[in-house]
């Protein structure tokens, strides 16, 4: 499945507010929210299993990184950019960083 294609069937269980403003928002905290608990389930991972992730972990781990995705994909909709660019976009940024060894260091325009 290509980052498109998941896209496409993510969309498909969008329910809108019918305003703009209101699903951008709600599309934006979403992957807060989502990304939070994936750092919340790591810390407790930390804490309470000397930073061991069992196979249970990596599976609950996972669907939240799937929740993350989703609202990565409709976000990216949201903004009318394809995910496949955007992937494909950050790559390149990413190996030209390395090429120029500039990948450590700050800012986004480096």
């Amino acid at each position: 499945m290509t980052f498109d294609e998941y896209q496409k069937r993510a969309l498909t269980t969008v329910i809108s507010q019918n305003d703009s403003f209101k699903d951008t928002l709600h599309w934006v905290l979403g992957i807060n929210g989502e990304a939070g608990e994936v750092a919340e389930k790591v810390k407790k991972i930390i804490r309470d299993k000397n930073g061991v992730i069992s196979d249970e972990d990596k599976l609950e781990l996972a669907k939240e990184l799937g929740d993350v995705l989703w609202y990565l994909a409709v976000f990216a909709h949201d903004l009318g950019v394809p995910l496949d660019n955007i992937a494909e976009q950050n790559l390149a940024k990413l190996q030209s960083r390395k090429a120029r060894g500039v990948l450590g260091g700050a800012g986004d325009n480096r």
